[in-house]
Order: structure tokens, then C-alpha cells, then sequence
């Protein structure tokens, strides 16, 4: 018997997001498997899968029915009453003018409608039906709901509505099977109703997930979204397994006999549904531009072009190369028809700098084109680089350009205004993006749906290896991941729900850069969303929209430019004459000294511990040198060898080599080494005949790894190569060099013009380091507590001085005053900038406060309220008022009652009459209780709660001497650290510990250890951090013996961990004898050991010998003495007293 032909029309995909969990493609095949001609999707409330949808829908043959299940509320969409009363309706669109009015109801609701849910109602839906096919939806629809309340009149009454205001033929009664006892209610109804009243019926079946045993962790899902666990009684849930795509066969069985009209319309809607888009379309829709009277956007461009070009060579004849280039550039954008898209990039640029917004000097492959060098799109010049403009814009593969800007994190908003004002609010949005479940985080959403207790999730979390990209990935790298999961049968459905839900969309937010700026209303094209209060999103995320050809620009907020900005002002502020960044000199020798030291904390993208050890070995010397560091610190030349082999060629100790003579023009400036991209292109054009624009497709065909291409460019390559007197082998051998490389190979432009920055910030830290800092300091105000405590060491330790916080000195910000850095209020917890803001504005009305109760009398003690005051003196900023802390943290709840009070009487907010000497209440201030400050470790212990960090002074300090004892040298001296037969052994605080996996998945440590002046790592791998991982915790004292780590980091792999406290009772400390080399004389040192057993006791000796330059440690083996007594006897005539010092 033949199935009757059935079309799902009623399908949710995870963009209903956390309710719906079929993905895209999964749905596509799945229904192009069965044979069925056509598929929609009804997400909820919103489209944001729409394209994506489509896209994979015509990619496995089938015709793809765009719609929505929205929400209608009887009352309005506007209104507020409760929660609203949100019906589902079912909506398709037929055609393109459906597709127009559903975008259109769809933006409405999410934006005027949303409440709750995103609403429309029935004027609106009235207003935009043409084109659309709707249905009376689940049991949650409004007809159902009244058939469930027994008012089936009324249920009439709204089918009559919906068909008089859709249309007859567009408006059905949607019938579903499933176990819920109402919805069998609710089709008895539905088909009485359709037989007596005419109305047509159509069969679906709301599916939520692809297949029928989906159904457990689909309910997990709904749990994570609610915040329920799955054991919870009152929670959501679907309570029946029906609801998955069902095959035509399932519905034929449960509606083929009674109802196949049902069945029969699904194809019928389907047939009729006839919309279409052209993805992929050359048809851009850019917003106009003004012109000057008689001129076209290409005339335009190619005036201006030249123009800039002038001003930036500061030449009115330009010369040849570079008037050859503009030429060529100019032709293929005006070819491409891109014209008009340079100009509004560079018109909105240069409104930027118009309003002293800093804008960067480019990112990504806009940096070789001179086009936008010329416009003053882009600060670098790319023939001085050798960057390429086909790296960019290739004429053999026509495609949007893309010219990505960076503008500072504060001017942004600024600049999203001004586009706004421009071009039409109405035309302006911002981008929409999908945050996905990755696999740690799903363990967690599940663990806690689940109901299982956090620390058992939370063991299984950190089991992820760093790498895994996946749950059966992790699987297949940890052992003890696998272990765990054959041994517990709670774990073993934990990561298997887990997996499924792993990459789904969980949650939207707006793109951290992409801005669409469109012709006409973006609502005609695209649908729209509000995201916090104000903030208009595209419901496409970025690669639709560039499918459907809306033209997308980037900007985004950089902080780094926000850095400089206000270091610039510090410079200023402290008298000095500020740089232009883009004009310093590229060769400062201060900076390349810092860099070759890996002195760069707070120098953009230079200041991992990776990065730093990277620099200390490559040296860089000039500014290419920079722009290789960049694009040589990634995992592909890390882990190739290719950075290992451009550090020995580099420096002369291996022999600079290239794959072919013709090459050393392409490749010397990295030594052989093929690093970039362009390098690629470059190659391929010098040895082969390539264009650069075919160049470019090579590159991306390497890049994809298609089998057909490449076999396809393997021979294109070889035949060029046999045109260019190259033999057949070794053009073999050089492609498959190149397409290895081509794999780890960077995008030189976006180098060169990080580089940029990267050099911009390393110059200002080098030359106006105090100014720098307080900047940078002030940028991480707000960010992690331990982040904001490592640069302010880095300050200290390079020599800068930084106060503490001080009521009557600090600002808001870090400034740099007198070449020493003071403390921002605003780095204080709690201290917000409204808080601050008052506390500046009362000293700089009457001056410095002179207690805690003057400072009471005139602040706004609404802004500035008890917490905050609290803080402040737990920080230190009180401390120059003449009194303790314990004193003000005693008198202040009180002192502040009184101060409010006062301040009701005078029925005013400040108090400055009071401090009227004339006053009668002049003598009113009341007395601190006279008790003493709290201990040091105390206050030491407020510094860091507040702050994050120590600020006068360190509890290691106060066991500095003793540990010392049992320390080969100190952190900061670990750097200089020379020993012939010893591990250095140091002696330190505990600041965090971080269990992380090596590749294999074996459990790891890595220890944040201080002294008093310095911090390091210290790397346990996997054996000895088993036995100690238990037994060491933060704020704990511990001597740690090791190895400095081979890549110069200067940090220690663990060899042994003791507590301090374990190891007093368990060994002797050092005695340290200091010689001075340069005193001894040829036997002294033969008498110095043999003097030594003139003082038997229980030490070792550690002994350094200085010489003036440098020195060496040595542990005396076999020789234990007793310290104090060779203190006090000495050690002559073996050593004059001059040539030694002992330390015990």
C-alpha cells in the first residue's frame, strides 16, 4: 500500500533555543532521506536559523518553507498586564511578500512586542498577513486553549477571526497526535469544527527533536533552560516521547484513514510556499553615499585616492611604483563595483577622528591595499612591507571586501551613534551571535539538570582536556575520563547527555564588532531583535547576512586603543611633549631593548608567558622582526618546528636556505622560512607564471585541503613550474613544501598592522613607562583581582614606585605623577565611578579632608554610602588622616548614623555648615575610640580583599629571614640562577593552584608562587602532583626544589614540594658563605674546604663565588658544618675576613 505524501510544516530547530534541539542539517537529511519534497521550520518567537535552514535544505534537494510560531497576545503587543497572555499561531510564508510581512511582525515583536515574549496581535497581524499562511498550532494556540476551557462558541469565533483576517484559503486548523490526554480533546473538536464550518485541516507534529529516543535528554534540555532539575515534579516538561520528526509512514498510520485531507494539505502548502533568495548574490546592498555635483562613486574614489596618496608621500609627483599600484587597485575595485564601499568605510573613519575617537591602524588583510592607505583607512604603507592587495581583494574570485577597523573600547558607542545619525537609525544594526554549548559547560548544564552534587560535575568538567574539541574527543585523549566513565554509571550518562547537547545554541548576544548598514529600513530585509535595553541586533548571524548580500563592517572596540589614548593624555598632564604614534621612529633602540628582554606586560599581544619567552630568544631588532613574532606564535609553527628553525637562521647558527635560488627575494626577510600567506602567493606567482590573484586561490585551496582542487592546482603548478625552467621533481617537491607550510602560514597584512600596535604600546611602556602604566592600570580597573595584582608588580619591579589609594591625592584613574605611579579610588571594590566622582567633586569644592568625619560632613553619603567608606579604609585610603584603621572601621557605622542624621536636620545633603568654625555646632565632631591599629597581617589581609593585592608591604616578609635559610636565592634572582651540581631551591607563598591535563589527559599542576618582590609558575607534572596535590593549598609557605624551565620563563618544574612548616622538623637549613672571587688567591680555595672541617655540624654548604660580573653556586657535598659557630670564630687564616660573608 502506498504512503501518502506528507510534508512536516511544523518543526523546531535549536534556534528555539534550549527548547527546540534539532540541528539544521540533521533535519534536512533526515527528510531528504525519506524522500519527502519539502520541510519548514517554526522556530519560536523568532528566525534566527531561517537561512541557515534554507541553505542546508537545498543543499540535500528539498524545498525549504520558511516560518515562525509566534505569540499573539488578546490585549495588544504592547501590553504589560502580568506576563501577558502569549498564544501560539503558526505562520508560513507563501512568498516573498510573506516573507516581507513575516520579518516585519517577527521584528515588531521582538523589539515594541517583547514582554516576556515576543509579541504581536491581531491589528498587527491584519496589517501584514498578505502572503502568509498561518495554523491554530499546539495546544498552547489560542483556539485550543478555549476548546480546553470548555468554550467552544468562543473557539468558533477566534477561527472565524484568524480565517477572515489571513484569508480562507490561508488560515487551517493544525491537528497533532500524541499521548496528552487534551490533545485528544482538543482534535475531536478541531475536526467537528472544520466538517461544520468548512474549515481546512492540516496534520503535523510539533517536533521538538530528530528522533523518538531523543526524548530523555531533550527533557534535560528544557531543565537547563528552566533552571529544573530533571527529578523536579512541577517542571516543564513535554511528559509524552512524541514529539520528533516522525517518517510519512508514522503519520500516514495515525492520519491516513480518518483524515487524509490533513495529510493532503501539508502537500499543498508546501506546493504553494514558492520563496526563494539568491545566496550568494553580487547584488550588495550599500547604502548611498554623497557626492559632489557631476561626479560618479568611481571618480570620486580615484580623486581622492590620489589625493591622500600625495599627502602621504608628501609628493605631488608620485612615483611610478606606487602610481602603478594605485592604478591597479582602483581598476579592480572599480571593476568589482566596490567603489562606494571604500568611500563610506573611509567617510566613517574619518568622522571618527573628526571627534578624537582613536581608530586603529587596520586589522586583517585591509592592510595591503594602498587604496586604504590612501584614504587613511589603514596606516601602513604596503609596498614598504610588500603586503599584497590580492591577499585582500582578488580579482579572480569576486567576493565582498572586508575591511575590519579597530576604534577604541570607550569611543565606540560613539561612533555606532554617529552611524546611526547618519545613515538612519532604521538602517543601522548591530549583529547577532550564538553562544554555544562547549563541552565543559554542557557537563555543568546537565550535572545540575541532572541533580548530581556540583563537586562530582565539576571533577568530571576538569577532566576535559584543554584541546578536546569535543566530549567523545576528550574521551578518546583521557584515560582517566574513560576510567571514570566505565566505573560510574552516573558519569556514563552524564557525558553521554552531555554530548548531545554539546554545540548546540544556548544563548544570543550581540557581535562584538559586526555593524550591517543598509539602503532601506533593515526590517524590509532582514529580521530584527533588541537586546538589552536599547541595542537593535540582526536575527542573522554575520555569514547569512553576507549570503543575502547585506554589506557587514566591523568595529571593534579595542581596548588597547583606549590605553594609549589616555596615556597620551598622562604625558600631557605631567608636562611632557606627547609622540604622535604614528609618526615615532620604528627603530627606538629603548624599545627593542625591553622587547629582547620579554618585558612586555601590558604591550599588546606580546604579554603571555609564551610570547615573553618568544621574544627573549628571537630578539627582535627591527620592526619586521616584530610583525615575524606575531604570526610565528601560533600552535602550527610552535608545535613544527618552523619557529625553532627561524631562531637558529636568525642568529647565524644554521645556514639560511631556500627551497629554490629564484625565492630568496620572496622569502629573505625570514630567513628561508615560508611564514606568511602572501609568502605562499608569492612563491607560487615567482616559480610557476602564477597571478597573484590565482596565487590567492592556491593559497585557499591549500588552506581547505580539498582533494579535486588540489590534485587540480598540483598540476596547474607543475605546468608553470615547466614553463619557468624548473624540473618536474623539483616542483613536486617544492608544492608539497609550500602546501605544508601553507597550513601554518599567517595573513601578513593583519601582522604588519598589529605589529603596529603592538610596537605603539612597547614604545610608550619604554620611553614613558610611568605614564603607560597608569594607563594600563587603569584599563584592567574591574578585571580579575589577581590580574590587576600582577602588573601592578611589574610596575614596582621596574623600579616605579606605586602609592596607595589616598583620599586626598588619588582619582578615579592610576596617574602618573612625578615619575611614580598613585593609586586610583576606582581600582577599590565597590568604589564605582559615581561614588568617586562625588568623593573629587567634595575635595575639589572645599579642599583636602582632614578626618573621617570631615570627609562625612561633605560627601553624598547616598553615593557614597557605608560599604564603600569601608573599603576605602580597609585599602589604605585613609591612612594620612592621623588615625588607624581599627579605629575608623570601629566609629564608622556610628559616626555615619550621626552624620545622616545632621544631614536631615539641616534638610541637605552636605554638611559644610557644620564645619563652620563660626557655627554653634563647630565643635561637634565626635572622637575615634583610642585603640590600637590592627596587626600588619591583618591590614595586609583588608589590601588584598579590596584590592586584590598587598599594598604596604607582604606576610611573606615576615618569614623572609627564615626561609631564606632554606633557599638556593630568591624568586627575582632565579633568572641569574648558575649552579654546576644543584637545583635551585626557593623559598615562597602560595598564591593559586590550576589542575590542568597534558595531552594525554593525565591530571596536572600548575602553582602561582610569591615572595616578597617577585611571582612565578611552578610546573608539577602529572607524578609528583599526585602525591602533593592534597596537601597544598593557597596563602601556604612552601620550599620548592626544581628545575628552571628549559624555555626560559624563568619558571621552576617541580622536582619536590614541603611545606615550610614540614620541612624545619625534617632538615637542616643552609649555611650560605658568600666569597668574593676577585680577593682569593690560588690556594684558597683548597684551604677555605679544608677549614671548613674545623666546624662539623648538620648544614650543607652552599657556596657562591662572585667574581665582579657574574656568579656561581655551588652545594658542597660530603662537608656538614654548623653556621653559627664559623659566624662567630670566622674562617682565617684559610680566607681574610674581607673575601667572605656567612649567612645561617
Amino acid at each position: 500500500m502506498t504512503t501518502r505524501p506528507f510534508v512536516h510544516l511544523h518543526v523546531h530547530s535549536e534556534y528555539s533555543l534550549l527548547d527546540g534541539a534539532i540541528r539544521c542539517g540533521e533535519l534536512a537529511e533526515r527528510v531528504a532521506s525519506w524522500g519527502m519534497p519539502a520541510v519548514a521550520l517554526t522556530d519560536h518567537g523568532a528566525m534566527y536559523g531561517a537561512i541557515e535552514f534554507y541553505d542546508r535544505c537545498l543543499a540535500a534537494g528539498i524545498k525549504p518553507i520558511v516560518g515562525c510560531e509566534v505569540y499573539v497576545d488578546p490585549e495588544g503587543h504592547t501590553s504589560r498586564e502580568k506576563k501577558g497572555r502569549n498564544f501560539h499561531l503558526l505562520l508560513l510564508a507563501e512568498n516573498q511578500q510573506g516573507y516581507n510581512n513575516l520579518i516585519k511582525l517577527v521584528s515588531i515583536a521582538n523589539t515594541d512586542g517583547f514582554y516576556y515574549r515576543p509579541r504581536i496581535d491581531y491589528d498587527l497581524l491584519t496589517q501584514y498577513s498578505q502572503g502568509i499562511i498561518a495554523s491554530s498550532a499546539c495546544l498552547a494556540g489560542e483556539i485550543p486553549s478555549l476548546i480546553l476551557q470548555g468554550k467552544e462558541n468562543d473557539a468558533l469565533a477566534k477561527a472565524h477571526m484568524y480565517r477572515d483576517i489571513m484569508g480562507e484559503d490561508n488560515f487551517f486548523l493544525e491537528i497533532m497526535y500524541n499521548a496528552i490526554p487534551e490533545q485528544a480533546v482538543v482534535n475531536r473538536s478541531l475536526v467537528q469544527m472544520a466538517r461544520k464550518n468548512n474549515f481546512n485541516l492540516v496534520a503535523t507534529n510539533d517536533a521538538h527533536y530528530l528522533n523518538k529516543e531523543d526524548y530523555d535528554w531533550h527533557e534535560i534540555l528544557l531543565c537547563v533552560q528552566t533552571g529544573a532539575t530533571i527529578n523536579d515534579p512541577d517542571r516543564m516538561s513535554f511528559s509524552t516521547n512524541d514529539f520528533y520528526l516522525r517518517s510519512p509512514e508514522e503519520m500516514d498510520s495515525l492520519f491516513g484513514a480518518e483524515l487524509p485531507d490533513a495529510l493532503d494539505n501539508t502537500l499543498a502548502i508546501a506546493e504553494r510556499c514558492s520563496l526563494k533568495f539568491d545566496l550568494g548574490t553580487r547584488d550588495y546592498k550599500l547604502p548611498s553615499f554623497d557626492l559632489p555635483e557631476g561626479e560618479t562613486l568611481e571618480s570620486n574614489l580615484e580623486k581622492e585616492a590620489m589625493a591622500g596618496l600625495k599627502q602621504r608621500l608628501h609628493k605631488d609627483n608620485v612615483p611610478e611604483e606606487y602610481k602603478k599600484r594605485l592604478d591597479y587597485e582602483l581598476k579592480v575595485i572599480k571593476k568589482m563595483g566596490f567603489a562606494g564601499y571604500f568611500l563610506i568605510v573611509a567617510s566613517i573613519i574619518r568622522a571618527a577622528k573628526d571627534r578624537d575617537i582613536p581608530i586603529g591602524p587596520g586589522r586583517g588583510s585591509a592592510a595591503g591595499s594602498l587604496v586604504a592607505y590612501s584614504l587613511r583607512i589603514t596606516e601602513l604603507d604596503p609596498l614598504k612591507y610588500n603586503l599584497l592587495f590580492e591577499r585582500f581583494l582578488n580579482p579572480e574570485r569576486v567576493s565582498m571586501p572586508d575591511i575590519d577597523t579597530d576604534v577604541s573600547d570607550k569611543g565606540r558607542e560613539e561612533l555606532l551613534q554617529y552611524i546611526a545619525e547618519k545613515y538612519g537609525v532604521d538602517r543601522v544594526a548591530q549583529i547577532i551571535t550564538f553562544d554555544r554549548m562547549k563541552s565543559k559547560a554542557a557537563i555543568r548544564d546537565v550535572g545540575r539538570a541532572l541533580g548530581m552534587p556540583y563537586s562530582d560535575v565539576d571533577v568530571v568538567a576538569k577532566l576535559i582536556p584543554d584541546g578536546a574539541r569535543s566530549i567523545p574527543e576528550a574521551l578518546d585523549q583521557s584515560e582517566d575520563l574513560r576510567n571514570l566513565t566505565h566505573k560510574d554509571l552516573a558519569v556514563s550518562r552524564l557525558l553521554d547527555s552531555a554530548s548531545k547537547i554539546e554545540g548546540l545554541a544556548r544563548h544570543c548576544s550581540q557581535h562584538a564588532a559586526g555593524v550591517v548598514i543598509t539602503p532601506m529600513p533593515i526590517t524590509d530585509l532582514v529580521p530584527v531583535r533588541r537586546i538589552g535595553e536599547n541595542q537593535i541586533v540582526t536575527q542573522f548571524p554575520m555569514e547569512p547576512l553576507e549570503k543575502l548580500g547585506l554589506v557587514k563592517m566591523d568595529f571593534l572596540g579595542l581596548k588597547t586603543l583606549s590605553v594609549l589614548e589616555e596615556a597620551i593624555n598622562n604625558i600631557k598632564l605631567n608636562g611632557k611633549t606627547p609622540p604622535d604614534l604614528n609618526k615615532i621612529p620604528l627603530n627606538d633602540n629603548l624599545t627593542y631593548e625591553m622587547l629582547q628582554r620579554g618585558n612586555t606586560l601590558g604591550v599588546f599581544q606580546l604579554e603571555s608567558t609564551g610570547m615573553r619567552q618568544l621574544l627573549r630568544k628571537i630578539k627582535p631588532d627591527c620592526f619586521e622582526d616584530l610583525i615575524a613574532v606575531l604570526a610565528l606564535y601560533r600552535p602550527g609553527p610552535l608545535g613544527s618546528g618552523m619557529v625553532d628553525q627561524y631562531i637558529e637562521r636568525k642568529h647565524g647558527r644554521a645556514v639560511v636556505e631556500y627551497l629554490h635560488p629564484e625565492l630568496s627575494e620572496v622569502l629573505k626577510e625570514t630567513y628561508g622560512v615560508i611564514l606568511y600567506q602572501e609568502q605562499v602567493m608569492q612563491s607560487a606567482a615567482c616559480l610557476a607564471g602564477y597571478s597573484l590573484g590565482e596565487a590567492d586561490l592556491l593559497r585557499r585551496a591549500m588552506g581547505k585541503k580539498k582533494v579535486e582542487v588540489m590534485q587540480q592546482q598540483r598540476k596547474m603548478f607543475a605546468d608553470g613550474c615547466a614553463q619557468h625552467n624548473v624540473p618536474a621533481r623539483k616542483a613536486e617537491e617544492i608544492f608539497d613544501i609550500i602546501q605544508e607550510f601553507a597550513g601554518y602560514g599567517f595573513n601578513k597584512s593583519h601582522s604588519a598592522a598589529y605589529a603596529l600596535i603592538s610596537y605603539q604600546t612597547a614604545y610608550l611602556k619604554a620611553n614613558f613607562q610611568p605614564e603607560f602604566m597608569a594607563a594600563y592600570l587603569t584599563s584592567q580597573i574591574g578585571s580579575k583581582k589577581d590580574v590587576m595584582a600582577r602588573y601592578i608588580r611589574e610596575v614596582r619591579n621596574s623600579g616605579i614606585e606605586v602609592l596607595p589609594p589616598d583620599v586626598n591625592s588619588s582619582m578615579e584613574s592610576f596617574a602618573a605623577v612625578d615619575e611614580v605611579v598613585r593609586f586610583g579610588l576606582g581600582a577599590v571594590a565597590k568604589a564605582g565611578h559615581g561614588a568617586v566622582e562625588a568623593i573629587i567633586a567634595a575635595r575639589e569644592c572645599g579642599g583636602e579632608f582632614s578626618s573621617l568625619w570631615n570627609f562625612l560632613c561633605r560627601v553624598d553619603l547616598r553615593v557614597v554610602n557605608k560599604s564603600v567608606i569601608e573599603n576605602l579604609i580597609k585599602a589604605g585610603a585613609f591612612d594620612g588622616l592621623n588615625s588607624n584603621r581599627r579605629q575608623l572601621i570601629s566609629a564608622l557605622p556610628d559616626f555615619v548614623a550621626l552624620a545622616q542624621r545632621k544631614g536631615e536636620e539641616k534638610n541637605q545633603c552636605s554638611l559644610l555648615s557644620l564645619l563652620d568654625e563660626d557655627s554653634e555646632s563647630g565643635d561637634l565632631e565626635p572622637e575615634l575610640p583610642d585603640i590600637e591599629d590592627y596587626a600588619i597581617y591583618e591590614r595586609l589581609d583588608m589590601e588584598k580583599e579590596v584590592v586584590g593585592l598587598y599594598i604596604s608591604g607582604h606576610p611573606f616578609t615576615q618569614h623572609e629571614t627564615l626561609v631564606s635559610r632554606y633557599s638556593t636565592c630568591s624568586i627575582s634572582n632565579l633568572k641569574y640562577w648558575r649552579s654546576r651540581n644543584l637545583f635551585p631551591q626557593i623559598g615562597g607563598m602560595i598564591l593559586s593552584v590550576h589542575e590542568k591535563y597534558t595531552k594525554r589527559g593525565d591530571p596536572m599542576g600548575i602553582l602561582e608562587v610569591e615572595d616578597a618582590e617577585s611571582k612565578l609558575e611552578v610546573i608539577c607534572f602529572p607524578k609528583i602532583w599526585s602525591s602533593i596535590k592534597d596537601q597544598i593549598e593557597p596563602g601556604e609557605i612552601c620550599i620548592i626544589r626544581g628545575t628552571l624551565d628549559e624555555r626560559g620563563s624563568g619558571n621552576i618544574i617541580a622536582k619536590e614540594i614541603v611545606s615550610f612548616q614540614a620541612i624545619q622538623g625534617k632538615m637542616p637549613p643552609f649555611v650560605k658563605i658568600v666569597l668574593d672571587g676577585t680577593l682569593l688567591q690560588p690556594n684558597s680555595m683548597k684551604n677555605f674546604i679544608r677549614s671548613l672541617k674545623d666546624f662539623p655540624g648538620r648544614s650543607q654548604v652552599l657556596l657562591e663565588i662572585r667574581n665582579g660580573v657574574g656568579s656561581v653556586v655551588i652545594l658542597l657535598s660530603g662537608i656538614k658544618v654548623d653556621g653559627p659557630t664559623i659566624k662567630s670564630k670566622g674562617l682565617a687564616p684559610a680566607l681574610p675576613e674581607e673575601a667572605y660573608e656567612v649567612f645561617c
